[in-house]
């Protein structure tokens, strides 16, 4: 059995690995929440900023650096996909979306395969080690930076929608498109800010992540799988449920790893998605039907 200290230090971990899968999440349900539909590139755009975070790194440029310049450039890429691609390929229809997103998943991940081949890389950053004392227990530094930046991240997009008028604006495309348009918003144009601050945010994650993480061109597929299970558990399209959700799944992740070993860490993940689409099927902060 192991003693509080340990477990204390578990959960405490585990909330701070939650904090980042939070990040990742968070892109997804914002964009959930305003187009309505499942961005199946999530992950392909992930793996493409870890990519860029890794060629920063072979030029110098630091992981937690490499997150300044890549934030407007994966908002612009994420702007123009969602303006020029996905919006016009779609026809206005919410099944052609799944399918060009899906698509582009697909060619984002083989063009990925074609640069990089299938090898495994990570960054030789000095600190992926390191270790802060905090009372009895030892927490992981590149994990408390991840913390406090996806908390500010959190923060500042929760001042962007709640206090501006580009907030404002999507906030109003999320809860009745038509009424936007009929008050003189551009909803394409909100639509498309909206899929720009998705992989704003990939592009933070991907700086927090590479520090301890590696990249191939699969490696976005497993984030988004743990990205889609927090967005589950907090409600499609809430914001606070993908915040807070993310911490109850990096801390059942941290538990069961200590109890079952690492290779079943996310077996108490996937428990917990299936049971919430057993008895809470629209999440913990989701509006029912």
């Amino acid at each position: 059995m192991y003693s509080p200290a340990i477990i204390a230090e578990a959960v405490v971990n585990g909330m701070l690995t939650g904090a980042v899968y939070a990040l990742v999440a968070l892109g997804l349900t914002l964009i959930y929440g305003v187009l309505h539909i499942i961005n199946f590139a999530h992950g392909a755009l992930l793996t493409c900023a870890m990519f860029a975070v890794w060629g920063l790194g072979a030029l110098g440029v630091g992981p937690y650096v490499a997150i300044v310049p890549l934030v407007p450039g994966f908002f612009a890429l994420g702007y123009a996909l969602q303006r020029f691609v996905i919006g016009p390929a779609s026809r206005g229809r919410d099944g052609n979306v799944l399918l060009v997103t899906l698509g582009l998943a697909i060619a984002i991940q083989n063009g990925l395969l074609v640069l990089f081949h299938a090898d495994t890389r990570s960054l030789d950053a000095g600190d992926a080690f390191e270790v802060v004392a905090v009372g009895p227990m030892l927490l992981s530094q590149p994990r408390l930076i991840g913390f406090a930046v996806a908390v500010a991240v959190a923060v500042l997009l929760w001042a962007l929608l709640a206090l501006t008028d580009t907030g404002r604006a999507i906030r109003a495309v999320a809860r009745e498109d038509l009424g936007a348009r009929l008050v003189g918003i551009d909803v394409r144009h909100v639509f498309a800010v909206t899929f720009g601050l998705g992989c704003a945010c990939l592009a933070v994650a991907a700086g927090l992540l590479m520090p301890s993480y590696y990249v191939n061109p699969r490696v976005g597929e497993a984030f988004v799988l743990i990205a889609f299970t927090i967005v589950v558990l907090g409600g499609m399209g809430s914001v606070p449920g993908a915040a807070i959700g993310g911490l109850a799944v990096g801390v059942v992740e941290s538990l069961s790893g200590l109890f079952l070993g690492d290779s079943l860490g996310q077996i108490g993940v996937f428990l917990i998605f299936i049971l919430v689409l057993l008895l809470r099927p629209a999440g913990l902060f989701g509006a029912r039907a």
